[in-house]
C-alpha cells in the first residue's frame, strides 16, 4: 500500500523512513534534537499522538495515532523540513530519504504490543546496545518512567496497555524478533 492509503481518522501507524541508499540521516545530537522539533510540530498542527520513536543513525520508526486523516500532511512537516535543515546544515543536495516513509496500520492489540517492542529494540537487534535503556533516542526510557517524556511524546496509552512502567521494560527486555528493518548498513 501507498502512504496514501493510510489517510484515516484515529489510525495507529508504524511509520518509517530511511536515508536515500542507506545514507546517514542523522550525524549528530544536534541533527537528532531538530529532528524533535520537526516531530514535535506535526504533533501539536495535527493532533497527533505519538506513541514510541526510535532515530538510528540511518532511519527512525514512530509509532504514531492520528485521529484526523492527516498523516500525509504531517509527514511532509517532519520529512520535508528535516530534509531541508540536513541538506543546508551539511552542505548536501538531493534526496535524503528513500522515498516519502513507509507506513503499516496497527490494527490488533498483539500486533500494537510487538510494535512497541520492536521500535525501542531496534538498536539492540542492530548491535549497537545490549539493552534498549541504553540507546538515548528511543522512547524506551520515557515510557519505562526513567526519565521525564518529552512533551511530544504520549506515554499514558502505552503504559496502560502493559498496566505498569515495569511491565512494559519487562515486556520490552523479552527478545520477541519480527522481521523487519534492524540494519544500520
Amino acid at each position: 500500500m501507498r502512504p496514501e492509503d493510510f489517510e484515516r481518522a484515529g489510525g495507529l501507524h508504524h511509520v518509517t523512513a530511511r536515508g536515500n541508499r542507506r545514507q546517514t540521516i542523522f550525524h549528530d545530537d544536534r541533527d537528532r534534537r531538530r529532528f524533535f522539533r520537526y516531530l514535535a510540530t506535526a504533533v501539536e498542527r495535527c493532533g497527533w499522538l505519538c506513541h514510541a520513536y526510535c532515530l538510528m543513525t540511518n532511519h527512525y520508526h514512530l509509532l504514531l495515532e492520528t485521529p484526523e486523516p492527516n498523516l500525509g500532511r504531517g509527514m511532509l512537516v517532519v520529512n520535508g523540513s528535516y530534509a531541508r535543515y540536513l541538506n543546508r546544515r551539511h552542505e548536501l543536495d538531493g534526496h535524503v530519504f528513500d522515498g516519502p516513509y513507509g507506513v503499516e496500520a496497527v490494527e490488533r492489540d498483539e500486533h500494537l504490543l510487538e510494535t512497541c517492542r520492536y521500535i525501542v529494540r531496534n538498536p539492540v537487534r542492530a548491535g549497537l546496545v545490549d539493552h534498549p535503556g541504553d540507546w538515548p533516542w528511543s522512547s524506551y526510557r520515557a515510557t519505562g518512567g526513567l526519565e521525564q517524556a518529552p512533551p511530544f511524546l504520549h506515554v499514558r496509552f502505552v503504559r496502560a496497555l502493559f498496566g505498569s512502567t515495569s511491565s512494559y521494560r519487562d515486556f520490552c527486555n523479552r527478545v520477541a524478533e519480527q522481521p523487519g528493518c534492524a540494519s544500520e548498513s
